[in-house]
């Protein structure tokens, strides 16, 4: 049997990450990795009778629960956490924890991602309309929103919690004045917005929602959220956020609910009753994500999510597997 040879952490850098290298090759190099120094995934990989030396490509490739982050320490780094992001729930509910290492590396990497989409930070005014991510502490969400208020250098940029009327204000403002406006909220208070505020036209407002309800309002359709805040901002479309706790990297989507994805994720469906069966002729499936910015923990992830697959690089979330646990990021479901 060859010897498999595991890489050093230094290994993955940022020109790693976004380097020429093809994904497999990537993904392959931190599995190995991640199969020796990660102790939760390797005692998982070991109960499940898996060898990493024989695994040779993506579809063999074991992925963890993301319950296991509810319950235990997932990481593949030595000495403490820079920061713990924390999920959001309901009262009573075991809340994931991710222990992030490295701030900087989690900041270049949002960043990154959003620039590759929408173009540099510097050219945006950022708002936020987050009540329910400020109103607790650990947020992933919150971290990244704040950087990107920081990175664009606009004065104008800043959480908004109760003072909506201010927000409108702000927004209209900077409509006059010039420069891009972007607006990322959660579904419910996006949807108290419009009917508060409705009946404007902010066709160059990109408004980004998140996904959550929290049992704030009655559940809708994506497509129905969408068309609501459209009528009610004059918006050409509304784009979506796909990111989570225990992921470090982000998915946008520029409307109708169809996720790009990033450079550095690959989504795969994998059959609703047997999760090691990942079949890629799947048109619905459980969401599984390979994330290679989660090299201090685990890029390997099963989330509890539904999805369809558009293409080789884009897909749709469905909405929650049954008894799956209610998120604050919960996305809505998609007829």
């Amino acid at each position: 049997m060859p010897t498999i040879t595991v890489p050093h952490s230094n290994v993955f850098t940022e020109q790693w990450l976004f380097g020429s290298l093809p994904f497999e090759e990537k993904a392959l190099a931190l599995f190995r990795f991640q199969a020796a120094a990660n102790s939760v995934y390797r005692e998982y990989l070991t109960l499940l009778g898996r060898d990493p030396t024989k695994i040779t490509a993506l579809a063999q490739i074991p992925f963890l629960p993301i319950g296991f982050f509810k319950h235990h320490a997932v990481s593949s780094r030595s000495g403490s956490a820079a920061t713990v992001f924390e999920s959001s729930g309901t009262t009573g509910q075991t809340r994931s924890r991710h222990h992030v290492h490295d701030t900087d590396w989690y900041e270049m990497v949002a960043r990154r991602l959003f620039e590759q989409t929408y173009g540099p930070l510097r050219d945006w005014h950022v708002l936020a309309l987050l009540p329910s991510y400020l109103e607790r502490t650990g947020s992933s969400l919150v971290y990244m929103v704040s950087h990107f208020m920081q990175a664009s250098g606009s004065a104008h940029g800043g959480f908004f919690l109760h003072n909506r009327q201010q927000l409108v204000e702000r927004i209209e403002k900077l409509r006059e004045t010039g420069g891009k406006v972007l607006l990322i909220g959660v579904t419910f208070a996006l949807l108290e917005l419009a009917e508060q505020f409705g009946g404007r036209h902010w066709p160059d407002v990109t408004v980004m929602e998140t996904g959550g309800m929290k049992g704030r309002r009655e559940e809708m359709t994506r497509d129905e959220v969408h068309a609501t805040l459209k009528a009610a901002f004059g918006l050409p479309a509304v784009h979506s956020e796909y990111g989570m706790t225990e992921l470090l990297s982000q998915a946008y989507s520029s409307g109708e609910g169809v996720f790009t994805m990033p450079p550095t994720m690959r989504v795969f469906l994998r059959d609703v009753n047997d999760p090691f069966c990942m079949d890629y002729q799947l048109r619905h499936g459980g969401i599984n994500v390979i994330d290679l910015a989660n090299v201090d923990s685990c890029a390997f992830i099963e989330t509890e999510d539904l999805g369809v697959l558009h293409g080789p690089d884009a897909f749709k979330v469905l909405g929650r597997l049954d008894n799956a646990d209610v998120r604050g990021c919960n996305l809505l479901v998609t007829p």
